[in-house]
């Protein structure tokens, strides 16, 4: 299942995702946390920007 998945983004309009990675502070415990979506490639600097 996850080839078809994989074959999906790498054809017609799935070239235009790109998943994203941010490492986010912890309000609670002071640690990291790693937060990551699968963004338009349009919207990577607002998804960096925002907290």
């Amino acid at each position: 299942m996850a080839k078809k998945t994989v074959a999906t983004l790498r054809t017609g309009q799935g070239k235009d995702f790109t998943k994203v990675i941010k490492m986010v502070k912890s309000a609670k415990s002071g640690s990291y946390q790693f937060k990551e979506e699968i963004v338009h490639k349009d919207h990577i600097k607002d998804f960096f920007a925002s907290k």
